[in-house]
């Protein structure tokens, strides 16, 4: 990479280093500056600036970090959009994290200018979390470094990916000595019900007997005989050894002990075993508390259909200290401005304005005219409704009854605005108005945009990150702004204050510090249709 202080002149088609604001300028790191963008700085007195060039061999770092995610996605996990080398792999389906730790390690010693974060193995994932994310550290690796990398991820299974989980039959043995008390056994059961709830299994099919080994052996064929598939043993006392009255109990009826002890506290005291090929867990007396303890672990496993060998259970003992954590720091969440919570992708809402008059297109209702064979606002709908923001939100105004018709149907909050006319800012407030309080931010689209695509709109979402400075997005082509624009929760108050026809884009001149400028691949954003010489220009 080309790297150094250059005049501002000779700067065209570099990266700029660093961030740079210059009498109205406000130019974010990693921009690729246009003539246009030159001609600025030069207006505004800056004579040099330091910028990057790739070198021939030299892949830009939001494509290797694209390459890269989709080398390392297997079943139920996808990725978002690359922005500034970093690309956020993202929880499809609810399960466990599978994650070979080794090849991880792997992947991050192949050269600094690249490193995965994920999320511990096996850990229990919701839609929507992000599972790990990718960053390039500088603006471009060599294929080299990007070769070596995909090399390291392409030996064997997918590198990361989600076992989903499934509703299994799980059976409940739990043994009696003279003076147990029969609440402590239905505390067992209700406890061992909620983990399983938790993890989308029904309640355990429960057995109770004497604390001897012949009546255990007789209740474990039971529970074989009513086909669960995973069998709990809770003893009234604990195991001690694997010649204990269950791990001899489960011998006895010719099941096998595979491993006892563990390096999870608490959680030490467990036994793993098979009985006609279906797992058997003998307890551990901290199973009887909610709190997370190693059962967990091992439950979680064998609820996803993951083999739970005595090897992956020694090497639990990092991380396997349990008891002394009061809370767990969280890593931050994707772009979200939130100080707790498990990590996932912004909730990123839209809000369609449908509302006005379509003056300047003469008699016609813009919104209503086919682009294609399909109406111009049936068309925004359809993107919205193919991207990553939700939910969906269209104000509607002027001839509302014909805009309706043409809408996709019950897939978004409709809302009308009687105040249309008064202009775009007495929509946005009933679009804002509309929205759930849980979203962290809106895209703020306009009816009229019929080339705009689902992937320009992923891209907007991937490029929010109000802790990084990105709380309002732009759309760019070629240096020139379009729509729609992304806004942060933050805004939502000024953006009820705005008046008349401007909408709120006053806000992005207002907090130019917070706008981040996101390059596009084509000029769709800046397409939107008022006039009939427009719409001419679109068809031809």
């Amino acid at each position: 990479m080309i790297f150094g202080e250059v005049p501002t002149g000779e700067a065209a088609g570099a990266i700029l280093v660093h961030s740079l604001k210059a009498k109205g300028l406000a130019f974010k790191k990693g921009r690729r500056l246009s003539k246009a963008d030159l001609a600025k700085l030069n207006k505004a007195g800056v004579g040099r600036i330091v910028v990057a060039r790739l070198e021939a061999d030299e892949v830009h770092e939001d494509e290797a970090a694209t390459a890269l995610a989709a080398a390392i996605c297997g079943h139920g996990l996808t990725a978002s959009e690359s922005f500034t080398g970093r690309c956020n792999l993202m929880v499809q389906t609810r399960g466990l994290l599978v994650a070979e730790r080794d090849r991880i390690d792997a992947l991050n010693l192949v050269d600094e200018a690249v490193t995965l974060a994920t999320l511990p193995p096996c850990d229990l994932v919701e839609p929507r979390q992000m599972a790990a994310t990718i960053k390039i550290i500088p603006f471009a690796i060599t294929r080299h470094v990007l070769e070596a990398c995909l090399a390291v991820i392409g030996r064997g299974e997918p590198l990361l990916s989600v076992a989903a989980l499934m509703a299994r039959k799980v059976g409940l043995l739990q043994t009696e000595l003279p003076g147990t008390k029969a609440s402590l056994l239905d505390k067992t059961r209700d406890v061992a019900n909620q983990r399983l709830a938790m993890l989308d299994c029904a309640p355990a099919v429960e057995r109770r007997c004497p604390h001897e080994q012949a009546p255990v052996t007789a209740a474990l064929a039971t529970l074989v005989r009513e086909d669960c598939e995973i069998i709990l043993m809770s003893g009234a006392s604990a195991i001690v050894d694997r010649r204990d009255v269950l791990p001899s109990a489960l011998t006895a009826a010719g099941g096998s002990v595979d491993h006892f002890g563990m390096p999870v506290d608490p959680g030490n005291l467990i036994l793993l075993g098979k009985l006609e090929d279906r797992p058997v867990v003998g307890l551990p007396g901290c199973a009887r508390s909610p709190k997370l303890n190693g059962f967990d672990w091992v439950l979680r496993r064998l609820v996803a259909g993951l083999e739970v060998t005595p090897e992956e259970v020694m090497r639990m003992g990092t991380g396997g200290l349990l008891k002394e954590i009061a809370s767990r720091p969280l890593p931050r969440a994707e772009a979200v401005e939130r100080a707790e919570g498990p990590p996932r992708a912004p909730r990123i809402a839209a809000v369609v304005l449908a509302a006005g008059q379509s003056r300047r297109m003469g008699k016609r209702n813009k919104l209503l005219i086919p682009v294609d064979g399909t109406p111009m606002v049936t068309r925004v709908a359809d993107c919205l409704l193919s991207s990553q923001a939700a939910p969906l939100a269209v104000v509607t105004g002027h001839d509302y009854a014909a805009v309706e018709a043409a809408l996709p149907e019950g897939r978004f909050t409709l809302t009308h605005n009687p105040d249309f006319a008064s202009g775009l800012s007495s929509s946005l407030k009933r679009g804002l108005a509309a929205l759930p309080e849980d979203i962290d931010g809106v895209l703020v689209c306009l009816g009229d945009m019929p080339r705009l695509s689902p992937k320009a709109v992923d891209r907007l979402i991937a490029a929010f990150d109000p802790l990084e400075g990105r709380a309002i997005c732009v759309p760019t082509w070629q240096g020139k702004r379009g729509n729609p624009v992304l806004f942060a929760k933050r805004f939502f108050a000024e953006m009820q204050e705005v008046a008349g026809d401007v909408g709120a884009r006053a806000l992005i001149g207002e907090h130019a510090e917070a706008v981040c400028e996101v390059p596009m691949d084509d000029d769709a954003v800046l397409v939107d249709v008022d006039t009939p010489e427009a719409l001419a220009a679109l068809g031809a």
